[in-house]
């Protein structure tokens, strides 16, 4: 044989072994050899995504020509090692299978997934980033709901993270008749960011922490203790004693990292998006619903229920914050009386019987009662000379310390102030606020 001849020889050999050893499945069962549950997120149709009112208002269609584009394994291989990630990223029958499903039938869903994703990656992003967690993480969402803040799954997990409501009262998310804090982009954000960091935490591994974020810790410990693995378990090596829908969790997530980095290789144009008008929070004193607010500040209940999905009966509760565009903002604060139903006159009447200005009114105190019971509250520390410890008790309440799972919003609210003013007064700019950091509200 020629040196030619030998080193050709020679050349195709190394490939063939890089080859194999690229695609190797890496579990030690047989992982393609059943079929697995589809995540409901990944069954989303194309209908679905659009009834979303931000993806209806928001996107159109992209420019450029859809065409369906295959790649050898090899090929797969070396982009998802490209992806720069500390996550997992193997390619086997069952990644394999997730990939050929969104880049083929799903190629419509996965442009307009494209295109929200311009809505929510960046609230995603400060959340993993303040708790320091891979930020492909993002992408779960994409498996969960869809990236639809109104997804609801038929056990009953909620919002663009999917949490149920034990575990979402677990990180601190409200859930109650009128307020599903699940459904709440920034607040659900936060707590599936602390969730996924305890899981990670707990297992050591983010292939075992993803599908513990499926299918619970316990489930997952059950299958490292069954598998007889306790220190070296990963995903693949307990894949066969997960639950059914767990075991396409994972390598689902895999292939939504793999086609949200590389849809332009199979030809997916993503939707065009015009993000939303800028907006702003404030705290309202008292029960109202959408329909007085929508009165009042020239906005749609539709657009109200688009900014505020957390409030599940179209009622904002006193005390809590409600997100507005910027621009009507200022109509909310000058209408403000009229939209709780209270008059002009109602302010100067020293009845303090409640007034229902229309059917939508809620009960609400007069005015004059408020002013009249803070009046007496101020006569009674002027004749005990108290006027230095409250003045020193104002001024003690203008800090307050950053808690975990804190956002600007849920201070905002605590304090009786809005979002804006407390990136004024703290020359914050966005919403990234670290545990510990002493914030401004007055």
């Amino acid at each position: 044989m020629n040196k030619k001849s030998f080193v050709t020889c020679l050349s195709i050999l190394v490939a063939s072994m890089t080859y194999a050893q690229d695609v190797v499945v890496t579990s030690p069962d047989s992982v393609g050899a059943e079929a697995v549950d589809m995540p409901e997120g990944v069954l989303v149709s194309e209908e679905e995504l659009m009834g979303d009112y931000n993806n209806t208002n928001n996107l159109s269609e992209g420019v450029g020509t859809s065409r369906v584009l295959s790649y050898s394994d090899s090929v797969l291989v070396s982009r998802l090692s490209r992806i720069p990630t500390t996550i997992d990223m193997p390619l086997n029958d069952v990644t394999r299978k997730y990939i050929e499903t969104y880049s083929n039938r799903m190629k419509s869903s996965v442009s307009i997934m494209l295109g929200s994703s311009n809505f929510y990656n960046p609230i995603f992003e400060e959340a993993l980033e303040r708790y320091g967690l891979p930020l492909e993480l993002k992408y779960l969402p994409v498996i969960e709901s869809g990236l639809r803040p109104s997804a609801t799954s038929r056990v009953g997990a909620a919002g663009l993270w999917q949490f149920m409501i034990g575990t979402g009262k677990r990180y601190g998310l409200e859930v109650n008749t009128l307020v599903d804090e699940r459904r709440d982009p920034i607040k659900s954000s936060d707590a599936a960011a602390h969730y996924l960091r305890d899981l990670y935490d707990m297992f050591g591994d983010w292939g075992l922490a993803i599908a513990a974020y499926n299918c619970g810790e316990g489930n997952v410990q059950k299958a490292i203790t069954r598998s007889g693995n306790q220190d070296g378990a990963d995903f693949w090596s307990i894949y066969s004693r997960l639950p059914h829908e767990t075991r396409g969790y994972v390598p689902a997530f895999i292939a939504a990292t793999y086609i949200m980095n590389y849809y332009c290789e199979h030809g997916i144009v993503p939707r065009e998006a015009t993000l939303p008008l800028e907006s702003d929070t404030v705290v309202v004193q008292h029960n109202v619903k959408f329909t007085q607010i929508a009165a009042k500040c020239n906005l749609t209940v539709d657009e109200l229920r688009a900014l505020n999905p957390q409030y599940r009966q179209d009622i904002v509760p006193a005390d809590y914050a409600l997100c507005l565009p910027a621009g009507s903002v200022e109509d909310f604060i000058l209408n403000e009386d009229s939209i709780y139903g209270l008059s002009p006159l109602s302010v100067m009447q020293t009845s303090a019987t409640p007034r229902f200005a229309t059917d939508d009114a809620v009960s609400v105190q007069t005015e004059q009662t408020t002013v009249r019971s803070r009046n007496t509250r101020s006569s009674s520390r002027s004749r005990n000379g108290r006027h230095r410890s409250s003045r020193s008790s104002r001024q003690r309440s203008q800090s307050v310390s950053v808690k975990s799972g804190d956002t600007l919003s849920s201070i905002a609210k605590r304090n009786g102030t809005t979002v804006s003013k407390l990136r004024q007064l703290n020359g914050i700019k966005g919403n990234i606020i670290r545990p510990g950091q002493k914030v401004r509200v007055k």
